[in-house]
């Protein structure tokens, strides 16, 4: 993986401005792919078969992501954390509704010093973690809305 430099949370970024998202994904071997985003940074993913990440593994990566950052950009203007830990687990499963993910849970390890500062973001911890989750965070809120996904075949759409 291919890492950039990170602006601060509050600069805005390209990512930021234009509404729209967009990623690339390109054959590198079989069962083997490499993500690019807009900035390009690269990614690569497979099937389990090697170290790389499933993507499987990248929606809990996401899930966790999207919502630390958020927590991150509530609390880190009142202290830095002394640990700031996100557990993304979930059980996939295979039923009538097809192969879907069932039970996930985001735990969030995240203590703060003994400060004034420390003190002060652990009085809005929980609240935060609440805000990302229901409102802030548009990864958990698309899965939880249920947002339709469009699949297109060269640009057009299937025939079923």
């Amino acid at each position: 993986m291919t890492a950039a430099a990170s602006p601060t949370p509050s600069s805005p970024t390209p990512a930021t401005r234009d509404p729209h998202r967009r990623v690339d994904l390109t054959r590198t071997g079989p069962l083997r792919l490499r993500a690019t985003n807009s900035r390009g940074t690269t990614l690569d993913l497979g099937s389990g078969d090697t170290a790389d990440f499933t993507p499987v593994e990248l929606l809990l990566v996401a899930l966790a992501g999207c919502s630390a950052v958020d927590v991150e950009s509530i609390t880190g203007k009142r202290s830095d954390p002394a640990q700031f830990d996100v557990v993304a687990e979930a059980d996939k499963v295979r039923d009538a509704d097809g192969n879907h993910l069932a039970g996930v849970t985001l735990d969030f390890r995240i203590t703060f010093p003994d400060t004034e500062g420390g003190r002060a973001a652990e009085s809005v911890l929980a609240r935060s973690v609440a805000m990302s989750h229901d409102r802030l965070c548009t990864v958990s809120r698309t899965v939880e809305l249920g947002t339709p996904v469009r699949p297109l075949l060269r640009g057009e759409e299937l025939a079923r």
